[in-house]
């Protein structure tokens, strides 16, 4: 028996077909994610946030930070904890902070776009 423990398995072209899958499947949840963090910029922006979108906004990029990850996205997971931390706050991010988060909404939105999928036959 080998002591060293398990060796690192890359994916399996079927893994890569089921992950290429789900990310169709959830994609429009996904990208329903973002166009809710990009609404409750442009309402941060014009001083309008309500404390509900604040909420709202602050689950939806904490679900991006982990599920965009999982898909391969891992460099998706820092704008949006980034943006999770802005909405975590007592008070509403202001126009103060409406650029970062539309910046950090619009670098979301192009990592989603730029997703390729892993099989071709995946879809």
């Amino acid at each position: 028996m080998d002591s060293t423990g398990p060796a690192h398995v890359p994916p399996t072209p079927d893994l890569s077909a089921a992950l290429d899958r789900l990310w169709v499947r959830f994609l429009p949840e996904i990208e329903q994610r973002v166009a809710l963090l990009e609404s409750a910029a442009a309402a941060a922006a014009g001083g309008t946030l309500t404390p509900p979108q604040q909420q709202q906004a602050r689950a939806a990029a904490h679900k991006l930070a982990g599920v965009l990850a999982s898909f391969g996205l891992a460099t998706a997971t820092s704008p949006a904890r980034e943006t999770e931390h802005l909405y975590a706050r007592d008070t509403a991010p202001g126009p103060e902070h409406a650029s970062r988060l539309a910046a950090f909404a619009a670098e979301l939105r192009s990592l989603i776009a730029g997703r390729k999928p892993s099989a071709p036959e995946a879809c």
